[in-house]
């Protein structure tokens, strides 16, 4: 079925109050807003996070772990602009069915595999300093990429329904060309109610249980041995603020929409679905704190920068003056010339 031979007339709410959800000021205007500042903001730090990682670090355990991360990201926010020029229409999708599948499925795919990434990270970390010794034996490079493997057999089992289900649905009124924002009821409760509810309990709360056990474990470890835990304690906000503030809303209004199948949460959802993605904009900001070799060397590439820039700067005035003095300087030998011949 494709969706040039589907007018979908029956959907999640009645005519009326569908043209009013999915063309609202709230749909077409704010969501795209977000993930604009998200994709301009998380884009251009997730690239630097990578190169660091990649060109500049050693290749320890939480490394492969934070550049699988960061992949996860970068996927996320590359599909973001489709999303955006999406909603800017209208909620038209004019860039056919396959692939509004393949946008929508690295889109909900690469989040709950950067959960799944932080929730291993944790783990990590909490080997490293709460098992010390047995960390010798754990944190090894084979082992990160036996995690790494885990968290793109994750994306995978989280894309391939999306893949496999029809995405996008021609509707009457409005007349427009809808991807993922409205899908015949039996799809909506008998597909994607099962589906979201599995993401939900495996790719998000077993995760968030994951990371508060190791971050309070982590931080009671810190503190009763007498050693500095500002780091810890950085690293646990900026956790939770991935989880409680990015990541919880949109989860439980998903939840309730899909379960309720009440078009009136759709709005709210989306709104905080497109606020989730900036927590593609704080995993950078993780990485600064969780590793040490990050820190180092992401200090030395911005010095090395600044430094490159400020004498690129200096060369550029010492070749202004240079050239204004020998700009000035045939105007005054020709001056004393004309003066000596007088």
């Amino acid at each position: 079925m494709t969706t040039s031979s589907v007018l979908l007339n029956v959907s999640l709410c009645a005519p009326g109050d569908l043209c009013l959800c999915v063309c609202s000021y709230s749909f077409t205007l704010v969501v795209p807003l977000l993930c604009f500042f998200a994709f301009f903001t998380g884009l251009p730090t997730n690239l630097l996070a990578l190169w660091v990682l990649l060109l500049r670090t050693k290749k320890l355990p939480s490394t492969i772990l934070l550049i699988n991360l960061t992949i996860c990201d970068l996927l996320l926010l590359l599909v973001l602009p489709f999303r955006i020029v999406y909603h800017f229409l209208g909620n038209n999708w004019t860039f056919g069915e396959p692939f509004c599948r393949v946008v929508i499925a690295l889109f909900y795919g690469n989040m709950y595999g950067s959960v799944v990434c932080l929730a291993l990270i944790a783990m990590d970390r909490y080997v490293a300093l709460v098992h010390p010794f047995g960390a010798k034996m754990l944190r090894s490079n084979k082992n990160s990429v036996y995690m790494s493997v885990l968290v793109w057999i994750v994306v995978l089992a989280a894309v391939v329904p999306l893949l496999a289900s029809q995405q996008s649905y021609k509707i009457i009124s409005p007349p427009i060309t809808t991807c993922h924002d409205v899908l015949p009821i039996a799809q909506h409760k008998n597909y994607f109610l099962p589906y979201f509810t599995t993401l939900f309990s495996l790719c998000f709360l077993l995760p968030l249980l994951v990371v508060l056990f190791c971050y309070s474990a982590v931080l009671r470890t810190l503190m009763a041995e007498g050693q500095r835990f500002a780091h810890a304690i950085r690293v646990t906000v900026l956790m939770l603020i991935v989880f409680v503030v990015c990541l919880l809303p949109s989860n439980i209004l998903l939840l309730l929409h899909y379960s309720k199948s009440d078009f009136d949460l759709y709005v709210p959802y989306q709104i905080t679905l497109s606020f989730s993605t900036f927590n593609s904009c704080f995993d950078p900001f993780i990485f600064y704190y969780v590793s040490k070799d990050f820190r180092k060397k992401l200090w030395e590439t911005l010095r090395c920068f600044w430094s490159d820039s400020e004498s690129s700067s200096e060369s550029r005035t010492k070749m202004t003056l240079l050239s204004k003095m020998i700009s000035t300087e045939p105007h005054q030998i020709h001056s004393h010339v004309s003066y000596v011949k007088k």
